[in-house]
């Protein structure tokens, strides 16, 4: 059963014969525990540009288009990070057919001979679920435990995809490091659980004063990694400044106890293609900078060596 309250889903039909279309919107009109609208498209480019929105619940797919099939379009949703799910049909019921859409990511197969609203639907309802769960598995594969921000690998995957895009297309981003400072005295003070909470509110802060454009993750023990896609040098500089200004500003207050931590943070800053020419030699440089800002005194930032 799908959440009440708010707009109605929609369904995506990619299918290349507008009989189908009136089929489906048929067949969906029928439903009788669920609303969806349903939009349209008769070529494989017009299907997979919708379907990049992410904005449907679920995607019914001819298995033969204009160019390519189905199980094409599956793959490079895949490819795309898609992750509406897509139910294949098909007049075809060979084994073959069905076995390739399920290794391709096809959340389902129908047969259009078989279709009726009582079997769409309920194939539709488990599609629905079947992608809800995935995409909870996958987010928190790809969140850190305590903190709940991104986890490393994650931040490495969006690094190499933003590497990419500023080859490509010449557009700027900036990668910032930043430290906890005497992060092992408030361990050593205060303990580990205690510790847990600066991270935390570490996070916190950063989240809240940086742009939602942008990615923080925690990269590890008391380091973040922030990436800003569109950001050059001197943009970075000041958007560093302003963290590392907001959080010497916002000391941790620990919950239970009668404790106000003052907190700061030592930032170093990268940027592609002037400071390094690979992903990881941007980060190495970041790093740099930002231990280069720990020999500092701490509690500054670093954009240049």
């Amino acid at each position: 059963m799908l959440p009440t309250g708010g707009p109605t889903p929609r369904l995506l039909c990619i299918d290349d014969d507008p009989l189908q279309h009136r089929v489906v919107e048929h067949l969906v009109g029928g439903f009788r525990h669920a609303s969806y609208v349903c939009e349209f498209a008769d070529t494989y480019d017009e299907g997979l540009a919708k379907l990049t929105s992410n904005g449907f619940a679920v995607c019914l797919l001819d298995h033969k288009l204009d160019r390519g099939t189905g199980i094409d379009m599956i793959r490079e949703a895949r490819r795309l990070s898609i992750d509406t799910p897509i139910i294949m049909m098909t007049v075809d019921d060979k084994e073959d057919v069905d076995l390739a859409a399920a290794e391709a990511g096809a959340a389902d197969f129908l047969l259009k001979s078989e279709l009726n609203p009582r079997l769409l639907e309920r194939t539709v309802r488990y599609a629905v679920k079947l992608g809800t769960t995935l995409r909870q598995l996958r987010e928190a594969a790809l969140r850190d435990e305590l903190t709940g921000l991104l986890n490393r690998r994650e931040l490495q995957s969006l690094l190499q995809n933003e590497w990419l895009r500023a080859v490509r297309f010449k557009r700027p981003f900036s990668l910032g490091l930043a430290d906890i400072d005497y992060f092992k005295r408030v361990n050593d003070t205060y303990g580990h659980p205690v510790g847990d909470q600066v991270i935390r509110h570490v996070g916190q802060v950063l989240e809240a004063t940086l742009r939602r454009l942008d990615r923080v993750a925690r990269f590890g023990g008391e380091e973040f990694a922030i990436l800003m896609p569109e950001t050059g040098r001197r943009e970075a500089a000041i958007a560093m400044e302003r963290v590392r200004a907001a959080l010497a500003k916002s000391p941790c207050v620990v919950a239970g106890q009668d404790l106000r931590i003052p907190v700061t943070l030592s930032i170093g800053v990268s940027v592609p293609i002037e400071d390094a020419d690979t992903p990881d030699a941007l980060i190495a440089v970041a790093d740099r900078r930002l231990y280069a800002a720990k020999h500092a005194g701490r509690d500054t930032v670093r954009v240049e060596d």
